[in-house]
């Protein structure tokens, strides 16, 4: 697996290779020809440069373009420059390479190719009305747009923006960074890749999840084996309000096709007559409830639970008193992996959370970033501004398995910080996260539960939804649409689709 970091650990991995390993004018070296060999240029090229260490790969870049007889232009944002990008775009003028100064009469409409190499992994907040009009210039061009180790404007850490570059392809230096994936990356980066040019990672990382990563927990099975090794997966939710019986459906076929061996569905008995035409490889267990809930009853509760190898709570709760009752007895009582997703993270939010750090459940949570302000108090807008750290640092404390939704997904436990991207806007639409309970819930059936596991579960989910989005495009496909690709994803990720 590929490693993933912040701009700082960058910052000091690059650091201490230039100070024990490589020096900093070969490490550049490499970088521009990294990026020169990631795509196959051709007709008139443009590299456009700012002021820092970015603008050095840049000019390499054009180095090597000139080299091979291609066409090439720098463009200069600013007039200064570090001291080894000086050295090389000095190079440049040696060589009579034509450069030029952006300004308001700039025009990039005669050039085949745009090199993007203003700002590097180092810039946070918003380009200066200057950059950005030149960065409106790149975007409105309608050319092939390649972006030097991140797009310039793209927040690093966050992959956030005011204003950046919008990439045909982005080509990372050293290996990848957690703006590449998270917020708004997708959105402007249609392509990317990374190049290893030497840098010794140091610091916190986190790991990219590939298919052949997800592969070994996707074995083929034995031929002597029963449902009873696949696991009893419980999946407790519903109530009258959110009885939701395509819901209720979804998570329980979602379990049993990301491999579990019984799917028990554990519902209020006001809304079991709603939902049992739904229902056809599930077991139901309909509890008593009141107003349309589940109450609590110890005996009750503990026949539901008998002999499941895991547990998912809260799609479709709702709000009642009794859910915080269920909910505490669970966690101080059993210990068995145990998913909270939905209406089950609203009720832990207003549970003292020590409770976790003395359970004996292994906890998975699954809030999207709203759900995570309720869970550990910070708003919306700084979570996003930092989601891994705040995601590992939740994970740290509460000793439990976090995964962050958003446009890919962070996964963080004890046994580390994964991102997974994959899924799709079309995804963006009611049940989908019910989808991913009801595959992590079944894969928790019947292997360990881990950040990792959770991270394979959260990337079935993530393919099946792209192949749904495929079937039936970003406007029209349902949750629905997932659960019946999630065999195609299987597929996939075995090699025989």
């Amino acid at each position: 697996m590929e490693k993933v970091v912040s701009a700082a650990v960058m910052r000091e991995s690059d650091a201490y290779t230039v100070k024990n390993v490589t020096d900093a004018k070969t490490l550049m070296l490499r970088a521009g020809r990294g990026i020169f060999e990631s795509f196959d240029f051709f007709g008139k090229v443009a590299v456009v440069c700012g002021e820092g260490n970015n603008a050095g790969d840049g000019y390499v870049l054009a180095l090597l373009l000139k080299e091979k007889n291609i066409d090439v232009t720098v463009f200069l944002v600013g007039e200064r420059f570090s001291t080894d990008g000086r050295y090389y775009f000095e190079k440049c003028v040696e060589r009579g390479i034509k450069y030029e100064k952006c300004d308001d009469k700039t025009d990039f409409s005669k050039f085949d190719i745009i090199a993007d190499c203003i700002f590097g992994t180092g810039f946070h907040g918003e380009p200066s009305p200057a950059i950005s009009r030149i960065i409106d210039k790149i975007n409105g061009s309608g050319k092939f747009v390649i972006s030097a180790d991140i797009n310039s404007g793209l927040d690093s850490d966050s992959g956030l923006f005011s204003k950046c570059v919008c990439s045909s392809l982005t080509v990372s230096v050293g290996t990848y960074k957690y703006g590449h994936f998270l917020g708004s990356a997708k959105d402007v980066i249609k392509t990317k890749r990374n190049i290893d040019i030497g840098i010794d990672i140091r610091g916190d990382f986190a790991l990219f999840v590939g298919k052949e990563d997800v592969l070994p927990l996707l074995s083929h099975r034995k031929n002597n084996s029963n449902k009873g090794n696949y696991g009893y997966v419980g999946i407790m939710g519903g109530c009258t309000e959110y009885s939701g019986a395509v819901k209720l459906s979804n998570l329980a076929l979602s379990a049993l096709r990301a491999g579990a061996g019984v799917s028990r569905l554990i519902i209020p008995k006001s809304i079991m007559e709603s939902v049992s035409p739904y229902i056809l490889e599930s077991t139901l267990m309909p509890l008593c409830d009141r107003d349309g809930h589940i109450v609590f009853d110890k005996e009750k509760i503990d026949a539901a639970l008998f002999h499941l190898a895991s547990l998912a709570v809260g799609m479709g709760w709702g709000e009642s008193e009794e859910n915080a009752k269920i909910l505490s007895y669970i966690l101080e009582n059993y210990s068995i992996p145990l998913l909270i997703d939905a209406d089950g993270i609203n009720t832990l939010s207003k549970l003292d959370k020590e409770i976790l750090k003395h359970t004996k459940c292994s906890v998975v949570l699954t809030p999207h970033p709203k759900e995570f302000e309720r869970l550990c108090g910070v708003p919306v807008k700084e979570i996003l501004s930092s989601p891994v750290e705040y995601a590992k640092r939740f994970a740290e404390e509460y000793n439990v398995v976090l995964l962050l939704k958003g446009a890919s997904t962070v996964v963080c436990g004890k046994d580390g910080t994964y991102i997974v991207d994959r899924g799709c806007p079309g995804m963006a639409s009611a049940g989908s996260g019910d989808v991913l309970s009801g595959i992590l819930a079944g894969i928790l059936g019947y292997t360990k539960c881990s950040a990792f596991a959770v991270a394979c579960g959260a990337y079935i989910a993530g393919i099946a939804g792209e192949m749904a989005q495929k079937e039936y495009t970003d406007i029209s496909m349902t949750s629905s649409d997932t659960v019946k690709m999630i065999p195609k994803a299987v597929k996939y990720i075995r090699g025989e689709e």
